[in-house]
């Protein structure tokens, strides 16, 4: 049994001893994620520039050195954007149907190098904001093909747009691996799909548009790859019925219990920022907020009978009350909460921390970053949930 300093070694041979065979599909039974008939419980983190980075020969080794870094901590699932439409930086989709084989070698090296360090991937594949190009940048090229769009919101709605993003989908799940000769849809690796990052739809606050589109499009992922789990991107946003419970009241057009009860939907997600959403309220009143919010979408997705994964939380330094010791006392605070759950049967699954980085990355990061090789204090909580989470596997 793996203790203490020899702990991290365990880990990554297990890792690579994992990358070097035949890796499971990652499926769910119930309010569980399981792969080969077992439970499946994990330690993540997310990553969002690993494509980016990837694209570039002389940036590509960051990807491996992260990915290393993790499986020295026991991470075993990361999330990362599979987008980067139109003028955005390093462009995989330059227009409609039209992608820069440069970058999607790049998200080819990042499958390859995850399954050499056993670490699964959940592939975002649009974002609801402008960067990266987003639900506006299809808009965009809806109007351009002669569409009369009145906001960016017919992102989910317009019969053009929406065949841009189910090209996209269709052109995402079969690419074939220039370095593993496999298709998208057929490699383990990929433990799920996201529909969308963190979506908004605030011109139908009713939340028919986006439970709509939610529909249609898990309904089209799953009609070319049926191997990979699907997930939404949710934040975790009620609808009318339970706004009370969001930050501040406020509803998007989202709605976590009828976006998650889709039968093409696979598990559930919540985000959690609660510096950000409630910037005006005292710690004790954030705290409170944030125990409240993971709690009462523990019970909703127990309730729906579907896993549950908090898919980011961090603490950034640019805002007040920051310190390591606080970052660290945080997420010991979420981790405790997810690791419960799961060992009383709940349905969390595992908790994907926003957001770690390389060495040298400072002029990508937006103070929640995390370099696991400066963090030492950190790395050892994060090493400690990573063995919890292990341990009931």
């Amino acid at each position: 049994m793996c203790r203490n300093t020899t702990l991290g070694i365990c880990f990554i041979l297990v890792a690579l001893l994992i990358g070097c065979s035949e890796s499971s599909f990652v499926k769910t039974s119930g309010n569980k994620f399981v792969r080969d008939g077992r439970p499946f419980y994990f330690n993540g983190f997310n990553a969002y520039w690993l494509m980016t980075m990837a694209s570039n020969s002389t940036t590509r080794y960051k990807v491996s050195d992260v990915f290393s870094e993790a499986s020295k901590n026991g991470m075993n699932v990361a999330r990362a954007w599979a987008f980067s439409d139109g003028g955005s930086y390093s462009p995989l989709q330059t227009y409609p149907g039209n992608y820069n084989q440069q970058t999607f070698s790049g998200l080819d090296f990042v499958v390859a190098e995850a399954k050499k360090y056993g670490i699964y991937l959940i592939l975002s594949l649009v974002n609801n904001w402008n960067d990266y190009g987003g639900k506006k940048q299809y808009v965009e090229w809806g109007r351009s093909k002669g569409q009369s769009l009145k906001n960016d919101d017919e992102f989910f709605t317009n019969s053009v747009v929406k065949w841009f993003y189910k090209n996209n989908i269709k052109t995402m799940l079969t690419r074939y691996n220039t370095i593993t000769k496999m298709a998208y849809k057929d490699d383990p690796t990929i433990l799920a799909w996201e529909l969308i990052n963190e979506p908004h739809c605030e011109s139908d606050l009713s939340g028919n548009t986006f439970q709509n589109w939610v529909a249609e499009m898990s309904g089209y992922v799953k009609s070319i790859d049926r191997n990979h789990l699907v997930e939404i991107g949710l934040e975790g946003y009620y609808g009318e019925s339970k706004k009370s419970v969001n930050p501040n009241g406020y509803i998007v057009g989202t709605d976590f219990i009828s976006n998650s009860r889709v039968p093409t939907v696979d598990f559930t997600t919540i985000h959690i920022y609660a510096e950000q959403w409630l910037q005006n309220a005292s710690y004790e009143a954030q705290a409170q907020f944030v125990n409240q919010w993971v709690q009462s979408h523990i019970s909703d997705s127990q309730s729906i009978g579907k896993p549950f994964v908090i898919s980011e939380f961090g603490k950034s330094y640019k805002y007040p009350g920051y310190s390591v010791g606080a970052r660290d006392s945080y997420l010991s605070e979420i981790y405790t909460s997810v690791y419960n759950c799961a060992k009383s049967g709940g349905p969390c699954g595992g908790a994907l921390l926003w957001q770690v980085m390389d060495l040298g990355m400072e002029n990508m990061g937006d103070g929640y970053e995390v370099v696991l090789q400066k963090s030492s204090s950190t790395d050892s909580i994060i090493y400690s949930q990573s063995e919890r989470m292990s341990s009931l596997n």
